[in-house]
């Protein structure tokens, strides 16, 4: 018993459990459908049940007013005993036969003769039973009228010459009133599953008009996502019902999510106002820092010239860093640098000649093509070197270092590549974010280097993407700028840079007075 009682809940919680998988709608027209079939199932049994009653009835009557008038018209003709029922064309027994495919019985009942109309034919019978009287078997060629599935009206006596009577039988087959009563219950099953199946599509009819509030909610909270702007309207419904109450709720929600976010965008950008000032004003002083360290360390001997040195590398880091992180704070608050014509394979050369020196161990080599972009030549040096630092820093002496500026359609394309070990899998979807750093520079890195990249590359309208190199290990960064019109004039080189070439490293220094 508890075996049973456990797996009956279990198949009840698993009903249930499916039933809630199911839409709403078709759980409210579910339930309007089964509700429906019930109503109509009960009202179906009843008027069957009362329907076969007053059939049957009907036709117990009708068969008892035959039999009635058949042996109203019989009582009269005082039928002689001798054998002869000479009636058939004197009634016309045809006729109570053709007509609801009836059964007469005449049975003498002192000799026993029977005499019987079957398919509108009158047969005698012919052997001589001993005298009955009712209740007696009706013989027939298969059995009794009951068996056959006849109903038989009440016997009526009979008076017959010289002395003596018959019995009279009148009989109608029961499977008229049978097709009748299949029929009837025919019809009441087919109008239970019509009226079942319109009750379904009309509660799904309805159902979709009910939900269709919910819809369009739905679909507004699908817009608000898509656009991630909450200052969108939700729907109202018209009636002043719970999905009214929701959509108000919701319309409350979205208000205080977008004056929140006004609020956290109002602060952020003050902060970002702050970041780009206070980098700002920390050029001023960090410039005089390092003149008056790089006067020290030339004026300086011994250790306190190692002193000024480690002071001046610090201080150098330091600029470097600032300058980043302007970089990036321009970039937060929007601030756009002045941009014009720029060659891009310049900005290449410049930048390889200012790493020559730390790339000294490494086979350095570029192809400067001749592209344009319009842009601020300061962030794209600044890009380009990131990149080229990147490549030699995180990759061991003696790795070849290759970068290039092409022109590919509308694009200007920048690209980076070495042949050294690659960026490891874990960190290749976070190169670029800030303060991500791989490790393989022993920590000396801030983390900025590629985000100051990618921020470049949008503020310019264009991306960047790590790729994997195609002929073996490595790391292939590519930066795709908008180029810019070919007849525009670049402006000139700066006259206090001048480039050599020694082997495959490229040097940079600036001329002095």
């Amino acid at each position: 018993m508890e075996s049973l009682g456990s797996s009956i809940r279990s198949a009840a919680r698993a009903t249930f459990s499916a039933y809630r998988t199911v839409p709403v709608r078709w759980r409210l027209a579910g339930g309007s459908a089964a509700l429906t079939f019930v109503i109509l199932a009960a009202f179906a049994v009843l008027v069957g049940v009362f329907t076969s009653n007053q059939l049957r009835s009907q036709f117990a009557n009708q068969v008892r007013g035959a039999a009635d008038q058949l042996w109203g018209e019989l009582q009269p003709l005082r039928i002689k005993a001798n054998g002869e029922l000479n009636c058939e064309q004197q009634v016309g027994l045809s006729d109570y036969v053709a007509a609801e495919h009836a059964q007469i019985r005449i049975i003498d009942a002192g000799s026993g003769f029977v005499y019987c109309t079957q398919d509108d034919v009158r047969i005698r019978g012919s052997a001589k039973p001993a005298p009955v009287s009712p209740p007696f078997p009706v013989p027939t060629h298969s059995g009794t009228f009951q068996e056959l599935g006849y109903l038989v009206a009440v016997p009526r006596r009979l008076a017959v010459k010289p002395s003596g009577s018959a019995w009279v039988l009148y009989a109608r087959p029961l499977s008229e009133l049978d097709h009748t009563l299949a029929r009837v219950q025919l019809f009441l099953l087919l109008g239970v599953i019509g009226g079942t199946v319109l009750a379904l599509l009309a509660g799904l009819a309805t159902a979709q008009r009910a939900i269709r509030p919910i819809v369009e909610l739905t679909e507004a909270s699908r817009e608000i996502e898509r656009t991630r702007d909450p200052r969108r309207h939700i729907p109202l419904p018209q009636a002043d019902d719970e999905v009214a109450e929701l959509a108000r709720t919701l319309e409350g929600m979205l208000q205080s999510l977008d004056e929140a976010r006004a609020g956290t965008e109002a602060m952020l950008a003050r902060q970002r106002e702050f970041v780009a000032d206070a980098s700002h004003e920390l050029r001023t002083p960090l410039t005089s820092v390092l003149a008056s360290l790089e006067l020290l360390a030339e004026e300086l001997d011994g250790e306190q010239a190692d002193t000024a040195q480690a002071a001046l590398r610090s201080a150098r880091r330091m600029r470097r860093l600032v300058g980043d992180l302007l970089l990036l704070a321009r970039a937060d608050a929007r601030r756009a640098q002045p941009r014009r014509p720029t060659q891009l394979g310049d900005v290449l050369t410049d930048a390889a000649a200012e790493i020559g020196a730390v790339a000294a161990e490494h086979e350095l080599e570029i192809e400067p093509g001749p592209v344009l972009v319009s842009g601020a030549q300061d962030e794209l040096h600044q890009m380009t070197l990131n990149l080229l630092e990147n490549a030699v820093k995180h990759t061991p002496p003696g790795t070849r270092v290759h970068a290039l500026t092409s022109r590919l359609g509308d694009d200007a394309v920048l690209v980076v590549e070495d042949d050294g070990p690659g960026v490891p899998p874990e960190l290749a979807g976070r190169v670029f974010e800030r303060f991500v750093r791989g490790g393989r520079d022993g920590g000396r890195g801030s983390g900025l280097g590629l985000s100051i990249v990618r921020a470049v590359a949008q503020s310019h309208g264009g991306s960047v993407r790590l790729e994997r190199r195609p002929d073996g290990p490595g790391a292939r960064f590519v930066v795709t700028l908008p180029a810019a019109d070919p007849t525009a004039s670049p402006p000139p080189r700066e006259p206090d840079y001048t480039s050599t070439t020694t082997g495959s490293t490229i040097g940079r220094r600036r001329s002095r007075s």
